[in-house]
């Protein structure tokens, strides 16, 4: 059956997630969000279902989600049954996103759908792809769905076994999704892309979504170094950037049409090549004067900052500043990702501080719960990095596939991390034995302290 009369209507879908804990982080699903404005330039009808939406026009009555300043907040929160591989765990577990008659009530108003396509991200996030995927099916019986995005790249074999997609689609470009698309369902279509208004690639499609209270901007993708326990080699090999002269029309654009004031940088390798890249579109927008923000949830890597660069970033109107700090064990960085010398922190929170940034918005992630690492360690990192005059921010480590430090992780660990996915929640503390565990509760409490004082 082909549709070459009339354009074909696909649905996308951005699903819930389900954990212990989820926060509204700068969070929009920006690889979707890209893929509906380029395959609306392809001749689709895209529409645009997001499970996460904070803004949905049917939550208007109910009680307001805590909102903070810059965009983040709160999800909309249901509590869920723990699966039988978590039944061990004492928290409780819930389904953040939209009700689900709200999914339901979206799938019905797309009276036709020649394809869904489905997103993912977190691996131990999939029973809140596996469910949307079901939903689909029960509203759309005969329509294909495909399922792509990062839990589908890096668990494929589980994706595939488990998700209930009719293919699992992992590392097609945006064209080659569009020619998937076009030979699936015959139609003919794929290739005919409209040029962008922006000479690139055109903008992620945020108007199809009910509210748009901050946007996140990718510069670049993919990242030079190569640290044990990151995915993003696997992800994205090679290190791409865009003009950036287009990423500031990209800001310039969202900031004319909708108001926009805070940008969220997606970046891996944010400040790399500094001077040819970041750097020029950071001059742009000072000339601009427009009062922007800008924040670096992702973190920046310390050994890239410079003198020159954090007075840049303190006139361009950055706010939240992230710093991708690990340890303070030297030892452990030469092991580990080799991005970090002796004196390197002490340095870039100076520069910044110099600059304008107060210790409240310097932040510094510390990883916690690495195989063969002590909570001894990770107690030293924090009172160094409060030390030195940032603020410590713990970042439980998730094992991930196919990253150097994924065997490792695996032998350590007393749960099935291969079998799965649920296993890898950094809830969890997958690698660690429950006396460290227990230990690190203290860690956490020293940490509140901390930000608590400042």
């Amino acid at each position: 059956m082909t549709f070459r009369n009339m354009a074909p209507s696909l649905i996308l879908i951005n699903p819930w997630i389900y954990d212990f804990a989820a926060y509204d982080l700068w969070s929009k699903p920006l690889g979707l969000l890209y893929l509906a404005g380029y395959l609306r330039t392809c001749g689709f009808n895209v529409r645009l279902i997001d499970c996460l939406d904070v803004h949905h026009p049917a939550l208007a009555n109910n009680a307001p989600l805590a909102r903070r300043a810059y965009g983040t907040g709160k999800f909309l929160r249901e509590k869920a049954l723990r699966p039988q591989a978590l039944k061990h765990v004492p928290r409780s577990y819930s389904r953040y996103g939209i009700p689900k008659q709200l999914l339901v009530n979206a799938l019905r108003e797309a009276k036709r759908a020649d394809a869904i396509l489905v997103t993912s991200l977190m691996t131990y996030w999939y029973p809140g792809v596996k469910e949307v995927i079901a939903v689909s099916r029960e509203v759309h019986p005969r329509t294909p769905i495909l399922l792509g995005g990062i839990y589908a790249r890096l668990c494929e074999e589980h994706a595939i076994a488990t998700s209930g997609a009719d293919r699992v689609a992992t590392g097609i470009s945006l064209r080659g999704m569009a020619k998937l698309l076009d030979e699936l369902l015959d139609l003919g279509i794929a290739g005919n892309e409209a040029p962008s208004p922006s000479g690139g690639i055109p903008f992620p499609a945020f108007d199809l979504l009910h509210g748009l209270d901050h946007v996140p901007i990718l510069t670049s993708t993919g990242c030079p170094y190569r640290c044990e326990y990151c995915a993003s080699h696997f992800l994205n090999p090679r290190l791409f950037r865009r003009d950036p002269h287009q990423v500031l029309n990209e800001i310039l654009h969202w900031h004319r049409e909708r108001g926009i004031r805070d940008f969220a940088f997606y970046d891996d390798a944010l400040l790399v090549g500094f001077e040819k890249h970041l750097g020029l579109l950071l001059e742009g927008i000072v000339k601009q004067n427009l009062g922007l923000r800008f924040h670096t949830p992702n973190a920046l890597h310390v050994k890239e900052l410079s003198p020159e660069a954090a007075e840049l970033l303190w006139r361009a109107g950055f706010k939240t500043i992230r710093l991708g700090f690990e340890t303070s064990d030297m030892a452990m960085h030469r092991l580990l990702d080799r991005k970090l010398s002796e004196g390197d922190f002490e340095k870039a929170v100076h520069w910044l501080s110099m600059a304008g940034f107060s210790k409240e918005q310097i932040g510094a992630y510390i990883l916690a719960g690495l195989p063969g690492q002590s909570v001894g360690s990770v107690k030293e990192s924090v009172e160094f990095v409060n030390r030195v005059g940032a603020m410590p921010y713990l970042a439980e480590y998730s094992p991930i596939p196919h990253t150097p430090l994924w065997e490792k992780a695996v032998a350590s660990s007393q749960y099935d991390l291969a079998l799965e996915p649920l296993f890898h929640n950094n809830t969890l503390l997958p690698c660690w034995n429950e006396e460290k565990r227990r230990e690190f509760t203290q860690v956490k409490a020293r940490v509140r302290e901390i930000r608590r004082s400042a």
